[in-house]
């Protein structure tokens, strides 16, 4: 039962890794078409980037030109001092040099405008690259995180087949364990009953043995009673010879005065 439920939870998980994978390339497909439209907005900001450059250009030149005309202009106003004969001529020609500066500075302000214009439109695209790049980052992000749960989940199943493969070889091993049990059981209940007939045996004779030690317990009590008596007996015999010992030396001494008055008799 146990290995039906989780062969069920296998099939759980393998359904629901396929809704993954499908969910994952649905995303990827998604993150390509914003890769392309990323594209095709870089290309038009590296164009716009080009045709500003080229604006920038040639609004340097027009600066260099106006600063040229305006160098002249001042050379101009310097030598207007000196030479008045020729005022009427440089009038003319600074009216000249002046409708052409109005005209270049017009030009000039045009071009600011349309640089200004440039400008906030390369802002724009700036932004919105930042933003693309956002999006992209957070894409990149979210594939990060799928590739990281699909991991998991191949390690789960990796370890969940691991573990399916470890029950079937311990049902393997279960199996022949309780074979072997099973011959072991029945050697046993063959050997138990040859043990119960060995333990027949065995109280009988325990009970033989028994009777044994308690007639050598009563031959050993009677022994002990006769220990006893010789014992007692035997103090007898020492009390009798410390007696006879006693006697003896009261005789020796009565001898010793016996014959000390005998020695003094025969002096007499």
């Amino acid at each position: 039962s146990t290995i039906q439920k989780q062969r069920q939870e296998l099939q759980l998980l393998i359904a629901e890794l396929k809704d993954r994978d499908k969910e994952l390339n649905d995303m990827v497909a998604v993150h390509q078409r914003e890769l392309l439209a990323w594209e095709d907005d870089r290309q038009k900001r590296l164009t716009l980037a080009e045709r500003c450059n080229l604006l920038n250009n040639e609004l340097n030149k027009r600066n260099d030109i106006i600063k040229s005309l305006t160098k002249r202009l001042k050379f101009l106003e310097s030598q207007q001092n000196d030479s008045r004969a020729t005022f009427e001529y440089t009038q003319q020609k600074f009216k000249e040099l002046s409708q052409k500066v109005t005209d270049a500075t017009v030009h000039c302000q045009a071009l600011e405008e349309k640089n200004r214009s440039l400008h906030c439109s390369v802002l724009e695209l700036s932004a919105k690259t930042g933003q693309l790049q956002a999006r992209e980052q957070e894409l990149l992000t979210m594939l990060k995180l799928k590739d990281e749960v699909i991991l998991e989940t191949t390690d789960y199943i990796i370890e969940f087949t691991s573990k399916f493969r470890k029950l079937e070889s311990a049902l393997r091993t279960a199996k022949t364990e309780e074979f072997s049990l099973n011959e072991e059981k029945q050697d046993l209940k063959l050997r138990l009953k040859e043990l119960t007939l060995e333990t027949n045996k065995l109280k009988d004779d325990l009970c033989e043995k028994i009777k044994e030690n308690n007639k050598q317990q009563e031959e050993i009590i009677h022994l002990r009673q006769e220990n006893g008596c010789l014992r007692n007996e035997l103090a007898l015999i020492v009390e009798k010879s410390k007696r006879k010992d006693q006697l003896l030396q009261f005789a020796r001494s009565k001898q010793a005065r016996t014959d000390t008055e005998l020695s003094s008799l025969r002096q007499v």
